[in-house]
């Protein structure tokens, strides 16, 4: 272990707490790398379109099942045989897959991805598609994980609220934060805009966002500090 350096290592996956810690993060590299020496994927260039663009490199994981890398974006395509034994929830109409939702073909067809691979896509699945993995693992989550219900829940209570899109220590105000807020936190044009001066030592945005009350923010017409809101009375 003394004798490592960083051209020991071929990618960086974030940090780790201690020594206990990169230990295991070899181990599971290790074994990510002897798992894809087992697979047969075949990877070749190939000049096709796809959502994404024009796909440059084409790994083929088996028949009807193939990722493509394009410029700026990429992921999987399924055939429609292949497409139908995606699960209900988590099944694209197009049979193309991106982002998150690359995790729905490791979750169906998991013999042909890696240890790792499978419990990315599974955690990625838990995260941001609970309702398809409470579906596909017969297990209901506690409150509080994941995020994405909770976000959901958050939005929902506080839909109707003016919730803070933007703020700034006030330059106008000594000890006090200039906020921007909408209804329901949306954005976007032709969203109504109001401002608020909140007390810097109270203003958290904690987990999804501060959510004005209207019994205690008054709403700020005066001197703005952000530069957009300069020149405008509202």
């Amino acid at each position: 272990m003394s004798e490592l350096t960083g051209q020991s290592f071929y990618s960086h996956k974030g940090r780790v707490a201690d020594e206990a810690d990169f230990r295991a993060r070899v181990f599971e590299t290790a074994e990510h790398r002897r798992d894809l020496a087992r697979l047969n994927r075949i990877q070749k260039q190939q000049c096709c379109g796809t959502p994404w663009g024009w796909s440059q490199i084409v790994t083929v994981y088996a028949e009807g099942i193939v990722s493509h890398v394009t410029a700026s974006h990429g992921r999987f395509h399924l055939s429609p045989e292949r497409n139908a034994q995606v699960h209900a929830f988590l099944r694209s109409a197009d049979c193309f897959y991106e982002d998150c939702c690359w995790a729905a073909v490791t979750i169906t067809f998991p013999n042909l991805f890696t240890g790792d691979e499978r419990r990315i896509a599974d955690k990625k699945c838990e995260t941001w598609q609970p309702d398809a993995w409470e579906a596909i693992h017969g297990v209901m989550l506690v409150p509080g994980e994941p995020d994405v219900r909770d976000r959901r829940s958050f939005e929902c209570d506080h839909a109707d609220d003016w919730a803070v899109i933007s703020a700034r220590r006030s330059d106008h105000h000594t000890g006090m934060t200039e906020v921007v807020a909408t209804r329901g936190g949306k954005r976007g044009s032709g969203v109504d805009e109001r401002r608020y001066l909140v007390s810097s030592g109270e203003y958290e945005v904690g987990r999804f966002g501060f959510v004005i009350d209207e019994t205690r923010h008054q709403t700020y017409d005066g001197p703005s500090s952000f530069m957009s809101w300069v020149g405008r009375t509202r």
